[in-house]
């Protein structure tokens, strides 16, 4: 059961120029084994990996809807070269130039890949510090392979032969469209209307659409949104409306399934909180993602009606259900919530609150906030929202 309390977006559906495209074709990989298990740690709704370049260990997000990645302080300590620069976009539209390089060589347990091409980027901007990643294992690197992921088990294992994965033991066959990056692009049906997702395994979140592709006509029930609800490259968006609703029908590949909740934003999604109720195999060579479910949770909104963020280390109210008579608004600071103080902390205090939220598995909670110099203090209930 999906508990929506805030939504983070890593680093999906990064946009790069013709120059990037045609730079990240190279890079080439050797396995000692016909398939190799790849360390894998599933935490906070998000894929990691340890990596070893010049034999130190880093931390790593396995990330389909991403180009490989390291961080500046890896670029710096490894003294690479700088190939060129360029404008990257990440999913809230946001812009930044950054440099692109090459990797010389990356090894995942035994999986030794070479000439890899990267973007640097600073992973030290806003709550993507608080996870300690050095880089991003994307979907350029991961397309010279077969991949089977089962997060439930925290297994990875990758291969050169997809037949070492039994592919016809799935009964879900997606088709996807790679971008230049590899990125896997799928079509879903949502009640007759087709759009484009990218299958991101970088996104914690569930499913979600650009914002005119809702049709308030062909959804069961939904609630409308304002706020931040998701984290990119460079930051959150700008606050705008949206709606989080339930649909009584979507397709998927060869399959369809039913009362699913969808969110509306700047790009199209599928994420973590569906794929963790599959094993997946991801097909490069084919083009192709195959699904085998593993769990049976029907998705449901439950939830306070709010999400924050951690902005400067301060607690803040960026996402709100518009509900009449809803106490909090975006920009209220949060003082604390169950009596645990959340004013003044550290950059650790506030990363150990963001990936520990005190609300988490409570039904009911006191909250005391601040707006414009006056604090208040409310008392809130989970709500299944979306209950038909």
């Amino acid at each position: 059961m999906k508990k929506i309390l805030y939504t983070l977006l890593i680093f999906s559906t990064t946009t790069i120029s013709a120059q990037g495209k045609k730079f990240f074709k190279g890079g080439e990989v050797k396995l000692q084994n016909p398939v190799e298990k790849i360390n894998l740690k599933f935490a906070n709704d998000l894929p990691f990996v340890k990596v070893s370049i010049n034999g130190k260990l880093y931390n790593f997000l396995f990330d389909t809807g991403a180009p490989t990645v390291i961080s500046t302080a890896v670029y710096t300590e490894l003294g690479l070269e700088k190939k060129y620069k360029s404008k990257v976009k990440d999913s809230q539209k946001n812009k930044q130039e950054q440099v692109f390089t090459v990797l010389p060589e990356m090894t995942v347990d035994k999986a030794v890949f070479k000439d890899v091409a990267a973007i640097v980027m600073d992973f030290s901007i806003s709550e993507l510090s608080c996870f300690k990643i050095d880089g991003i294992l994307g979907a350029n690197q991961m397309a010279k392979l077969f991949w089977k992921v089962n997060y439930a088990e925290n297994s990875l294992e990758a291969s050169t032969d997809l037949a070492q994965f039994n592919p016809s033991d799935y009964d879900i066959v997606i088709p996807f469209s790679p971008r230049p990056q590899k990125t896997p692009i799928v079509e879903v049906d949502i009640q007759g209307k087709k759009m484009d997702l990218t299958f991101d395994t970088g996104f914690s979140g569930r499913l979600k659409i650009v914002d005119k592709a809702y049709d308030a006509q062909k959804v069961l029930k939904s609630v409308d949104v304002y706020g931040t609800s998701s984290v990119g490259a460079y930051g959150a968006g700008k606050p705008a409306p949206g709606h989080i609703f339930k649909t009584a029908e979507l397709s998927l590949g060869n399959q369809r399934f039913f009362n699913e909740i969808v969110a509306t934003g700047n790009a199209g999604l599928i994420g973590n909180d569906f794929f963790k109720n599959f094993i997946f195999i991801l097909d490069w060579s084919g083009n192709k993602i195959y699904m085998k479910q593993i769990k049976n949770e029907p998705a449901k909104l439950e939830s306070f009606g709010f999400g924050y963020r951690f902005i400067d280390a301060k607690p803040t109210v960026a996402f709100v259900f518009q509900e009449e008579n809803f106490p909090l608004k975006v920009g209220d600071s949060i003082i604390s919530i169950n009596n645990v103080n959340l004013e003044n902390l550290d950059k650790d205090g506030a990363c150990h609150y963001f990936l520990n939220r005190v609300e988490s598995g409570q039904n009911t909670i006191n909250i005391k906030i601040r707006r414009e110099g006056k604090e208040m203090e409310v008392r809130l209930e989970k709500k299944d929202f979306l209950k038909v």
